[in-house]
């Protein structure tokens, strides 16, 4: 029989070791809800285009901005019209304007947050590390898709237009966290 004073510091040591487990589950946690879920605009990610077209058209702009890098980046065509369902090619061109080779990593977020979750990359360029030489010029591509499913949500479904808004970092960023 454990007596009181046994008792509770195998019940605090229990509580701390669980509380430790559940700081380190709590990153890849996340991140898993805010893929299922679209939260916070989280998009998807996609292996196969869906199998149906709807006649449906969405207006999707594409914004461009750089954070401490002395690049150029903007979308080839800053507005497409898509229908859902349909695959979608956009090309964005991005120039180091400064004197030696940086790197950068881009990120995105999609407006409405509602819509990320229907909000399909076949491909992208976002969140790998980019390298440019000075004055070195580039076309990165990202494919994708608007999943016909956003029809059949009331929060969605009445949508005409979103935007993708993508940011260049200097990986330096990344480093000074």
């Amino acid at each position: 029989m454990i007596k009181g004073k046994t008792l509770t510091p195998l019940l605090l040591a229990g509580i701390f070791i669980l509380m430790l487990g559940l700081s380190f589950a709590a990153v890849p946690l996340y991140d898993l809800f805010c893929r299922v879920t679209g939260f916070g605009g989280t998009t998807q990610v996609s292996k196969e285009a869906p199998k149906i077209v709807l006649d449906k058209v969405v207006s999707v702009r594409f914004d461009t901005n750089v954070n401490n890098l002395d690049w150029n980046f903007k979308a080839k065509t800053n507005v497409i019209d898509v229908k859902v369902g349909q695959v979608n090619r956009i090309e964005f061109e991005v120039e180091n304007l400064g004197n030696e080779t940086t790197q950068g990593v881009a990120s995105f977020n999609v407006s409405p947050a509602s819509f990320g979750k229907y909000y399909s990359k076949l491909g992208c360029f976002c969140f790998e590390k980019q390298e440019l030489k000075a004055g070195e010029k580039a076309t990165y591509i990202m494919t994708f898709y608007l999943d016909p499913d956003l029809v059949n949500d009331p929060t969605t479904k009445n949508l005409q237009d979103v935007t993708m808004s993508y940011t260049f970092f200097s990986t330096d960023y990344y480093k000074q966290s």
